[in-house]
């Protein structure tokens, strides 16, 4: 379920805006396929990946349902992505790089599989923003099992993370309905050699 519908729409819109109508775009970490199916109308073709194949079994479930032609979805874990240098013309990242322990070498492989000019869209909690009493929550689920490894970063750290790998960053924002948003909607631009 999502918690604030109207705010991932905004993200929708936001990324429709920016992906063009024939782009080739993979997304890391689709769990069900709900966003890649809900973009999949607006562009050339999808990929969607995860490591759960789980996950992807419902995406492919849902893109049946869906009859969507252009979006394809595969078990691979994007670190390792397996993919020709220069095949995308997008890479999504939503509510991922929280999960990522090495976000550099995540991003190296972004800069890749992107074609030159292409773009990194992510939009992911920015852990070190939240309530404090939640950061503080956190360890103590981890060791009760309740948790996973989580990265904490601001806002700030992740743009400049972004940034240091190599791209430009063309937009960053906050898509939430609540008084405090700690997701970061960002989009960046990978330099033309």
């Amino acid at each position: 379920m999502i918690k604030d519908l109207a705010g991932y729409e905004r993200t929708l819109s936001a990324t429709r805006d920016l992906v063009g109508a024939a782009d080739q775009v993979l997304e890391l970490g689709c769990g069900t396929g709900q966003t890649a199916l809900r973009l999949a109308p607006s562009i050339g073709h999808i990929t969607g990946t995860d490591i759960s194949s789980e996950m992807i079994a419902i995406a492919n479930e849902r893109k049946a349902a869906a009859a969507c032609p252009n979006a394809t979805f595969t078990v691979t874990d994007g670190r390792s992505a397996p993919w020709p240098d220069h095949t995308f013309d997008v890479v999504l990242a939503f509510n991922l790089l929280h999960l990522i322990s090495d976000r550099p070498r995540l991003f190296q492989t972004v800069g890749r599989i992107l074609k030159p000019g292409g773009l990194f869209i992510t939009k992911t909690p920015c852990l070190s923003e939240m309530n404090a009493v939640i950061r503080l929550a956190i360890p103590l689920m981890r060791l009760l099992g309740k948790a996973p490894s989580l990265s904490f970063f601001t806002a700030d750290e992740l743009a400049s993370e972004v940034a240091g790998s190599g791209f430009s960053i063309i937009d960053q924002a906050h898509h939430g309905s609540g008084r405090t948003d700690f997701r970061v909607f960002m989009a960046a631009r990978k330099a033309e050699p």
